[in-house]
């Protein structure tokens, strides 16, 4: 009997799974949270990625997309989001068969084996998967064989406070607080110039919001970030240089490394009875 896997997330992570489950003759139904596929890439198309189109392009995906006339982009440029959209993303999600799989505005809300709740319940393992979501018409059910979860973390960012938990005050400041990378220098610049910014993390997503108000601090007066760490030691976050393996992150690392002394950029250490600021 032909076997359905359900796919949480039309992504490019989700696309590609589909893609697979049709070589594999099986029939993928993809939910989709967003009004589009990749609802969350279309968050962030301002950034560029740091890994270049040779490891973005699925080649089940590829293969998939073959028939359309599509072309591969250079496998060693590194794309922004838009361009993963435009170029990759959409036609595989509007030009293949995978059109008719993705069912978009359906955010799911509960999975679970159909029929048992115990874990280790005799035959539970042989139940159909029994997915619950929501969309427009209102709660909706959904029988398969097997699930995929690729809904990604971009809806769900890490809390500003240590061992999984909010900071004091971070639920009453939400409305203050962007989580993510924003478009500093293009459609969030309103929200940043001439202000102080605070940037909590050590991962390559705040190096690079850090660089863009660095860069914005050059064009609009008054602009000051303030890095927030949980470590003493920043020069963690700088990656490998040129010994990176990804050679996009490392160019961010050194060049904020060689940019962060400057007036507008601040760091700060914690705990705060600790606190060491370095301008």
């Amino acid at each position: 009997m032909e076997k359905t896997v359900a796919i949480i997330g039309a992504g490019p992570v989700g696309l590609a799974a589909a893609a697979h489950v049709l070589e594999r003759g099986m029939t993928p139904i993809v939910l989709e949270a967003g009004p589009e596929a990749s609802h969350s890439v279309r968050q962030w198309q301002h950034v560029q990625l740091f890994s270049p189109w040779e490891y973005n392009v699925d080649k089940a995906a590829a293969r998939l997309l073959a028939p359309t006339g599509w072309n591969s982009p250079d496998p060693k440029v590194y794309p922004t989001g838009a361009e993963l959209l435009e170029r990759y993303i959409e036609p595989l999600a509007t030009k293949t068969p995978l059109c008719d799989v993705i069912r978009t505005s359906s955010r799911v809300t509960a999975v679970g084996r159909a029929g048992f709740d115990k874990a280790q319940t005799k035959g539970r393992e042989a139940a159909p998967f029994e997915i619950r979501y929501q969309n427009g018409k209102g709660p909706e059910t959904l029988r398969a064989d097997a699930v995929i979860d690729a809904s990604g973390t971009w809806g769900s960012p890490n809390p500003a406070g240590a061992g999984g938990l909010p900071a004091i005050g971070e639920q009453e400041a939400a409305a203050r607080i962007s989580y993510g990378m924003p478009d500093v220098l293009g459609r969030d610049r309103a929200r940043y110039a001439g202000k102080t910014v605070a940037v909590l993390g050590a991962g390559h997503s705040a190096i690079g919001t850090l660089t863009e108000l660095t860069t914005l601090a050059q064009e609009a007066p008054g602009t000051r970030a303030v890095w927030l760490l949980r470590s003493g030691n920043p020069e963690k976050s700088f990656g490998g240089g040129a010994n990176d393996k990804l050679a996009a992150r490392g160019e961010l690392g050194a060049h904020f490394a060689a940019d962060a002394p400057s007036s507008s950029t601040s760091w700060w250490s914690r705990p705060a009875s600790v606190r060491t600021c370095r301008s």
